[in-house]
């Protein structure tokens, strides 16, 4: 992007603002331990799999992620200067909107897309001119 063309858009990877992978494969490992099913096959085996995940993710949060100032400075100047910011993830959506509320993205973000495909969903919402931030350290040096 060249110094005249203002940022419009961004779209950042939800790991950028914190790692959730380490959460969800302990939630894995204690869903297949507890409910004594193939993690493979969650939607047969266990079919309220992502109520049972948020509230995981819910009380679990805690130990797994922190809060960001530099992060939450980042996300606040971008949305003062009238950006549209999206997080993407591959993550299940409920893990994700519990890991936004944790780390005090949620109301700055605009658009969430979580899954298979999140960032394409999510640059047809923001347009494709948007930038894309996978790192804490991409995100911090946007201006």
């Amino acid at each position: 992007m060249d110094a005249g063309t203002a940022l419009k858009a961004v779209a950042i990877d939800l790991a950028a603002l914190g790692d959730t992978a380490r959460l969800w494969s302990d939630w894995l490992a204690d869903a297949g331990r507890r409910a004594r099913v193939d993690v493979e096959s969650l939607d047969d085996e266990l079919p309220n799999w992502r109520r049972l995940l948020e509230r995981f993710a819910e009380d679990h949060a805690p130990v797994y992620l922190r809060r960001d100032a530099d992060t939450a400075t980042a996300l606040r100047r971008l949305q003062s200067a009238g950006v549209r910011i999206g997080v993407f993830t591959d993550a299940p959506d409920e893990l994700a909107r519990v890991a936004l509320s944790h780390l005090g993205a949620a109301r700055r973000i605009e658009a969430l897309e979580t899954g298979e495909d999140a960032l394409d969903r999510l640059r047809e919402r923001l347009g494709a001119d948007a930038r894309v931030v996978r790192t804490r350290s991409e995100l911090l040096d946007l201006k």
